[in-house]
């Protein structure tokens, strides 16, 4: 993994520009720079790397024999040595050993038709001076994050926000993309930043006279309600399809040449993960595990067992709220965007203590409970309206069984209390309202009621759920299909690029030089898991039936068991010495949040005195937004933004 910069512009940059610009990158590929400027300086690319592949000769940027076709990339291409195979039976002749440079070829041959040839987690930009355009193309699902911005009649194109602001683009918020995150359905194209905007997943753009264009080359595709019922195969047909395409995406991704290691909770996600990829080594993998001092949210004892069973050896990382205090500021500052939670600091450590164990890769498990359905209102939603075949009163007590189940995450539970009137438009627009989307609705009034004077302005009148759905492609993708596979590809679409793969993932992981790899957002994979039939996904309360089935074999028993308990730390603590709190009320009560212009900074102040004086069940929901309050502040602060 590693960190680009790329710029087509009206007039000549200044070199020192593009070292600040790579310098902001420095986390994301400590191991080289490299950079091109042609000769008009009008046109460059720059490249921070973390070697991975080729480790001798990988270095970036990558040119054709001509040099006038130049290429920069963040990611890993799998499957890739069969490709150069190919391509260099078809004549072409490769300068390194890395992954990488198959892009290269596959563009000269193909242009951006090359997606289709792409597997893994990538963004790259290519710049072609011969038809004078920049060219970038990103994953399928965004697990790499590509950002762009056309400004003054130039086009810079970064891995993040801080280098685009590192080139010149300003500091600005976007008020109408920070309203919509706080209802949680903040498009996927669009940052909290004016003017900056991310290239979609499983998109490319095309920069020429400082414009851009976005062009989808792949999109989520499920069967019809029709189609999955006619589907006859025999559920052992299923699970070993499943358990093909998935030990296949884990199988590529242990190609590097450096040491593959493994986050692990408690969960079955990372846990078969790690399973299956100990099955194909011949050493044991280090499998690294968050701990934390409240038992109902430490994992530590389930992480411990599932390591032995699969042969791996286990390193716990204890994290205490006094780190979280110390590094939720810069954690921020790498994932650009607000926390409701202070699990994305948790990552953080987690891959800061990785590094310090002289790790470059990792394993991850994001992405199952988009594929299968694992979150909690996904169960609700098959309960709700995937439940023609179910008794009435076994529908009415699993309901009661789901919200007992996750009393330690009351974000993730759907009340029907402050509904906000725009959810009509999500009824109308899908003739029902997914329960991620109510779930979260509950939020967004919540932290509108705080807003400043000006920034309530800005936004009166505005439906964060129009210009959400507006922006996709709803009819041609939802329309006929089952309920809960209209969630999923929506919760993929919003949720994940934006939010899990951001402080969940890459950002908190590349933070550190890490680089996180994800085989349940493998393509194949996820081709394979839109065509599950839905009770092989969600079975009454088990959710990702079809992965405990195909992974059951390499998972210990209590694992196989477990529901879904997605990943938290535990909620700042009361009546005690707690770091986290502090934090709160040192921010709340200093001039950071006076100068921040999001929020009415009394109106936060009273608010925060009314959480200290809540109960414990009280204080679950109101936690988030605090978080959100305080994470935007610090985000005012660190990245010098104007109004």
């Amino acid at each position: 993994m590693c960190g680009l910069i790329g710029g087509l512009l009206r007039q000549a940059i200044e070199p020192a520009r593009i070292d600040r610009a790579l310098q902001s990158l420095h986390h994301r590929g400590p191991d080289s720079i490299g950079t091109w400027i042609s000769a008009d300086r009008r046109c460059f690319l720059g490249h921070t790397r973390l070697s991975i592949i080729g480790l001798e000769n990988g270095e970036q940027p990558i040119a054709n024999a001509g040099g006038d076709v130049q290429l920069v990339v963040n990611g890993e291409f799998y499957g890739y040595r069969a490709i150069r195979e190919r391509l260099r039976a078809d004549g072409c002749v490769f300068k390194t050993d890395s992954d990488s440079e198959i892009a290269l070829h596959l563009y000269l041959r193909e242009g951006m038709n090359l997606g289709r040839h792409l597997r893994g987690e990538f963004a790259a930009v290519i710049a072609d001076r011969r038809n004078r355009v920049m060219l970038a193309i990103r994953d399928r699902f965004g697990i790499k994050p590509l950002f762009y911005a056309a400004h003054e009649g130039n086009v810079y194109f970064a891995s993040e926000v801080k280098a685009l602001l590192a080139l010149g683009v300003p500091a600005r918020w976007d008020r109408e993309a920070v309203f919509q995150q706080m209802y949680s359905v903040r498009p996927h194209s669009r940052s909290l930043f004016a003017g900056i905007y991310s290239v979609p997943p499983g998109c490319y753009a095309i920069a020429q006279n400082g414009e851009v264009d976005i062009y989808p080359y792949w999109d989520w595709k499920f069967p019809t309600a029709v189609e999955l019922a006619a589907d006859d195969r025999s559920e052992a047909e299923v699970v070993a399809g499943f358990r093909d395409v998935l030990d296949d995406a884990v199988r590529e991704r242990l190609v590097a040449d450096v040491e593959v290691a493994a986050y692990l909770s408690g969960g079955i996600d990372s846990c078969a993960v790690l399973g299956l990829a100990q099955r194909h080594m011949d050493r044991p993998i280090r499998a690294f595990t968050i701990g934390f001092e409240d038992a109902a949210y430490d994992e530590t004892a389930l992480a411990r067992a599932q390591a032995e069973r699969s042969g791996a050896s286990f390193h716990p990382v204890p994290v205490k709220a006094l780190a979280l205090a110390e590094s939720y500021s810069d954690a921020v500052w790498h994932a650009e965007t607000p926390f409701v939670n202070g699990h994305g600091v948790a990552k953080y450590l987690l891959s800061r203590a990785v590094r310090d164990a002289g790790i470059k890769v990792v394993f991850t498990g994001e992405g199952a409970d988009e594929m299968l359905g694992g979150y909690p209102p996904f169960r609700r939603d098959v309960l709700l309206y995937n439940s023609e075949r179910q008794d009435p009163d076994t529908v009415s007590r699993l309901l009661g069984e789901l919200r007992a189940a996750n009393q330690a995450t009351p974000s993730l539970q759907t009340s029907e209390e402050r509904l906000p009137p725009q959810l009509e438009t999500v009824r109308r627009r899908l003739g029902w309202i997914p329960s991620w989307i109510q779930t979260f609705s509950t939020q967004g009034p919540s932290a509108v009621e705080l807003f400043s004077g000006e920034m309530a302005s800005s936004i009166d009148g505005l439906d964060p759920y129009e210009i959400a759905l507006s922006r996709l492609p709803v009819e041609e993708r939802l329309a006929g299909r089952d309920p809960l596979n209209q969630a999923l590809y929506l919760w993929a679409k919003i949720q994940l690029p934006n939010f899990i793969l951001t402080f969940l993932s890459d950002r908190m992981e590349m933070a550190h030089s890490i680089e996180g790899r994800v085989p349940f957002l493998d393509h194949k994979v996820a081709e394979y898991a839109a065509g599950i039939p839905i009770d092989m996904k969600i079975r009454g309360m088990r959710e990702k039936h079809v992965l405990r089935e195909a992974t059951r074999d390499v998972l210990i028993e209590p694992v196989y068991n477990r529901q879904k308990h997605p990943f938290t730390t535990p909620p700042a603590k009361f009546g005690e010495a707690d770091a986290m709190l502090e934090l709160f009320a040192d921010t709340f009560a200093s001039r950071l949040l006076d100068d921040q212009p999001i929020f009415d900074a009394a109106m936060v102040r009273r608010r925060f005195q009314g959480f200290l004086n809540q109960t414990e069940e009280e204080r679950g929901p109101v936690d988030g937004l605090m978080n959100r309050v305080l994470s935007l502040t610090l985000m005012h602060q660190r990245f010098g933004m104007s109004a």
